[in-house]
């Protein structure tokens, strides 16, 4: 069974009888619209912090409760609901926190329900550590938007004249970012100049991203996928060691390509065959979405809802290995809270 009383029931409560033991073929998702979990109200928990994707609940110093809703974001706005994005998240991400545990302490207290983590409580630096594999991406940090633009020093990367969008880079780069309401690229020597990290915490930080994104890379290669790029959030512990925090590798924090087919469409100009929502950044530009200009902003129809679902799924049971678990109920707020009372009155 899974975490919770959302573990594994081979068929849909309230939405018919049929199998949920696949990949293959992939099932209707379209009876989770409805239900897809835009936002939570525990007041129990302790105090919320809203976050794009995530609900964070601190109910005391030692540690955080991190709830993956379902919200969709994209270019730094909140657009949609995707359904059972947040389930996908929070399990792939404790996946993947089991498989990086010999590289770096990670957040995880507990996983007391499917969309549900408990953290240790840290001190987070105040960057985005941004690895990137290949010269790609549509928003204004990404490595091919400013590449196209003419820049050639790129957080502390020079990259080579000639380069086309999609290309491998030689080795990985790191592209770090400030957070905030509008995120900026910076490079290590700002970030210790800046007192946001020592020299040597940087160190760390590099050396300890490029050992996970490499961990992330072989282990996408074992299943057909290229781990294009990735973002890790870090911070302290008590203690004073680098934990890694957040989610890794996921769909949200993370961009793949299908390796079989890399080659070929790179070679004819176009887009890799993705598993991640860069889908929807490309389909927004394709709607002539531009930032600044609300009147462009395109009207998320559910058929591109249910694609990006199915892209989330496929991507879990492709990394895993294991059939994704669709909810046993549709009423996915009061499952949370049964399972958050249970864990918290234990």
């Amino acid at each position: 069974k899974g975490p919770g009383d959302g573990g594994v029931n081979r068929r849909r409560k309230g939405l018919g009888e049929r199998s949920v033991c696949y990949p293959s073929p992939m099932p209707d998702l379209s009876p989770f619209l409805p239900t897809a979990l835009e936002r939570t109200d525990f007041d129990f928990l302790g105090k919320k912090v809203e976050g794009k994707v995530r609900d964070v609940y601190v109910p005391n110093d030692r540690e955080r409760i991190l709830v993956a809703t379902d919200r969709q974001s994209a270019f730094d706005i909140n657009w949609c609901t995707i359904p059972l994005k947040g389930q996908v998240l929070n399990q792939l991400s404790a996946w993947w926190f089991e498989r990086v545990a010999d590289i770096l302490p990670t957040q995880v207290l507990a996983v007391p329900d499917p969309n549900v983590t408990v953290a240790r409580n840290l001190r987070i630096l105040p960057v985005e550590i941004v690895v990137r594999a290949y010269l790609t991406g549509s928003t204004k940090t990404s490595a091919w938007v400013n590449y196209a633009k003419g820049v050639r020093n790129f957080c502390g990367n020079l990259l080579p004249e000639g380069m086309v969008k999609n290309e491998k880079f030689d080795h990985p780069i790191l592209t770090p970012t400030t957070k905030g309401e509008d995120d900026e690229l910076t490079d290590a020597r700002r970030i210790v100049a800046e007192g946001l990290a020592t020299q040597a915490q940087w160190d760390e930080i590099a050396a300890k991203a490029l050992a996970l994104f490499k961990r992330g890379q072989e282990t996408a290669a074992a299943r057909g996928l290229i781990l294009v790029d990735t973002k890790y959030e870090m911070g302290y512990d008590a203690e004073g060691k680098l934990t890694i925090a957040d989610e890794v590798h996921t769909p949200d924090s993370s961009r793949y390509w299908v390796a079989a087919t890399y080659g070929e469409r790179h070679a004819k100009g176009e887009e890799p065959e993705s598993l991640d929502k860069e889908f929807f950044r490309l389909w927004m530009r394709e709607q002539g979405f531009e930032y600044g200009k609300k009147d462009t902003w395109p009207r998320i129809t559910d058929e591109v809802r249910l694609m990006l679902a199915e892209k989330y799924v496929s991507l879990y049971e492709r990394m895993t290995g294991e059939a994704f678990v669709l909810p046993e109920e549709t009423d996915v707020t009061g499952r949370i809270e049964r399972n958050m009372r249970r864990y918290v009155g234990r």
